[in-house]
């Protein structure tokens, strides 16, 4: 859903985990001054947001990242929209340990129009 004139929009995710529901939101912003998008996530286990991913689109995809912490320790996280297919766009979230030498992806969700 579009918000602030186009220059946002909101993503509600809900499956089950664990046999119980589970909720997440996606709250995107576009900074029309460095042209970068901020994407935050929240989940209904816990009601705040997280650290932004932060980035842009060259052509259809899209590459995004921050600083975070896992299980105690720092890591580096990208999200990445492919929208190469635009009719099934693909995201993908990795994690790196080390700095950004190395990446390991977590998580896939494939879309359909």
């Amino acid at each position: 859903m579009k918000i602030l004139l186009g220059t946002g929009n909101i993503g509600q995710f809900h499956t089950s985990v664990h046999n119980k529901p589970y909720a997440g939101l996606s709250l995107r912003l576009f900074n029309p001054a460095t042209r970068l998008w901020s994407i935050y996530w929240a989940n209904g286990d816990t009601g705040v947001l997280d650290i932004p991913v932060v980035g842009s689109f060259d052509g259809p995809i899209g590459k995004f990242y921050s600083k975070d912490e896992l299980n105690g320790h720092p890591i580096d996280v990208e999200f990445t929209w492919d929208a190469t297919n635009p009719e099934e766009p693909v995201w993908s979230q990795a994690f790196s340990p080390d700095g950004g030498h190395t990446w390991e992806t977590n998580w896939y969700m494939y879309h359909r129009r």
